[in-house]
Formats: structure tokens, C-alpha cells, sequence
């Protein structure tokens, strides 16, 4: 990986600034032009070595009182559908497939943040009669972990770990 790249990964690692132009900002932290710094961004993202570049939401912090994640059993054939349905909703965060397990028969999760969990129950409730989704589990966060990007490539490595 170039240096050029690895100023870009450094860059990154603290995420994205909340500023009007938040790639300008990272892009001066790289030592690069905001066009630069897209552009290799792309390039790195077309090379599939940057699989993504997303936010992480600090959902308390960001007004949400509760938060919950609910699970289905979505048949297989059904899963883009439900997923792609579910991903464009505004008041979920995120949403995945996972394979069921014995015992474990939930393939689909989706994180809810609301401002009560009555609302939560209630969004859970239209998106499950929307989607034709059967019986779910919700689960409730109690509190909010902290929230830390990966780091690579930090300036104040030992030269000698670098292989």
C-alpha cells in the first residue's frame, strides 16, 4: 500500500468530522486536495481495499432514548426483499441476515432507535405487517458501549512491528 493510502487510512480513523465539508477536513489531515483524496478513495474502494466509509451513530448522544434490536425468522428466498425494505426505513440504523443455528431459528436483525420504546414497539410493528413478518424478538440496549473505528497504520507504531 502506497504512503499516499496509508495517510489516507490514518485520515480516517477517527471519523468523519461533523463540518460542512467533512472530506476537505480529511482530506487536509492526508495532506491531500478534497479531490484527491475522493478520488483515491474510489480507487481504493474499486480495488476492494476499502470495503466502506460510513458514519457510526452515537445514538444517545444523538437524541435516541431507546434502542432496540429486533429479530425475525424471514424465509430465505424473502431476505433481499425484507432487507432492502427494512435498510430504507429512517429509523433503523442497520439491518443483516445471519444463518439460524438449533435452538436459534432468528435470520434477520434490524436496530430500531427511537424516543421511547412504546415507539420502538410500534415502528417494529409496521414494519413487520408491511413486510408480512411473523412473530420477533426485541432487545433493549441498557447502555451504549463505547464506539472505536479500527486503526491502522498509527503514526506512533514501533518501525520495528511493521512487516
Amino acid at each position: 500500500m502506497e504512503e499516499q493510502d496509508r495517510k489516507i487510512v490514518r485520515a480516517l480513523a477517527d471519523g468523519i468530522p461533523f463540518v460542512p465539508r467533512p472530506y476537505a477536513a480529511l482530506a487536509e489531515k492526508a495532506g491531500m486536495k478534497e479531490e484527491a483524496f475522493l478520488d483515491r478513495l474510489r480507487t481504493l474502494k474499486a480495488q476492494g481495499i476499502l470495503r466502506r466509509v460510513g458514519a457510526v451513530l452515537q445514538h444517545r448522544r444523538a437524541g435516541f432514548a431507546a434502542n432496540a434490536l429486533c429479530i425475525w425468522n424471514v424465509p430465505k428466498d424473502r431476505l433481499d426483499e425484507v432487507g432492502s425494505a427494512v435498510s430504507r426505513e429512517m429509523s433503523v440504523s442497520h439491518c443483516y441476515s445471519r444463518e439460524t443455528v438449533e435452538g436459534w431459528p432468528y435470520n434477520f436483525y434490524a436496530m430500531i432507535h427511537a424516543q421511547s420504546r412504546e415507539e420502538c414497539e410500534k415502528i417494529a410493528d409496521r414494519i413487520a405487517a408491511e413486510n408480512g413478518l411473523g412473530a420477533r424478538q426485541t432487545f433493549y440496549s441498557v447502555r451504549e458501549g463505547k464506539k472505536a473505528a479500527m486503526r491502522y497504520f498509527c503514526e506512533n507504531e514501533d518501525e520495528s512491528d511493521n512487516s
